[in-house]
């Protein structure tokens, strides 16, 4: 049987194949600085939901105070509020046939994994690496506590938005790419062409792909 992937591995996955396997081999990979800092908005929700917007405007927020603060009103209305600021766990290692990683918050009872990002999500939904990282995690809480868990939450504390990530066919077949590709990846893989993802990627250099300024793209 072979051993449980690490749930970051197959965001990666999901992202770019390259980037997973440069990472492997990155003896010092961690979170990027600042991470740290805006996950732990997650967790202050009330407090900052009664800041006022010249205070806010110290905090590691990507919207202006007054969006945060008509973000957090709306997420004030969602049923699971009381769960999101007083979760059932926090930081909680999962452990589950095919996969691992860590729920920042398990919320509710009967509990479903949140994943806890420090970017920013798309219009709407979730970013695919990070919707086949709350499948993980939902499978992980499903086969630790034996239970079926149909749900995982990704959380965007800089923003105050939370957003439903549901296990559809979709999502699940998506997972089970990421975790083939995971699996398999014993060799280089080949680089993306012409993608907009190599532009912030840390292993940029090491892969060598060559991403083309503006200028160059206008023949000056």
């Amino acid at each position: 049987m072979s051993s449980p992937v690490a749930a970051s591995d197959l965001a990666r996955a999901a992202y770019c194949p390259r980037q997973l396997y440069y990472a492997r081999n990155d003896d010092t990979r961690g979170p990027p600085p600042g991470v740290e800092e805006i996950r732990a908005l997650a967790f202050e929700y009330p407090s900052l939901l009664g800041t006022d917007e010249s205070a806010l405007a110290t905090y590691p927020i990507a919207v202006s105070p007054k969006t945060y603060r008509e973000n957090l009103r709306r997420l004030r209305e969602r049923d699971d509020w009381d769960e999101l600021t007083a979760p059932a766990g926090r930081d909680v290692l999962l452990t589950g046939k095919d996969c691992r990683g860590v729920a920042h918050k398990l919320v509710g009872d009967p509990a479903v994994p949140s994943l806890v990002s420090p970017g920013e999500p798309p219009e709407r939904g979730v970013w695919e690496p990070q919707r086949v990282r709350a499948v993980a995690l939902a499978k992980a809480l499903s086969w630790e506590h034996e239970t079926s868990v149909s749900r995982a939450l990704v959380e965007y504390p800089a923003v105050g938005v939370v957003r439903t990530v549901r296990l559809t066919t979709g999502n699940k077949a998506a997972y089970r790419r990421a975790l083939r590709v995971a699996r398999d990846l014993d060799f280089v893989p080949p680089r993306l062409r012409r993608s907009s993802k190599c532009d912030e990627c840390a292993y940029r250099e090491a892969c060598g792909v060559k991403t083309r300024s503006l200028r160059s793209l206008l023949g000056f």
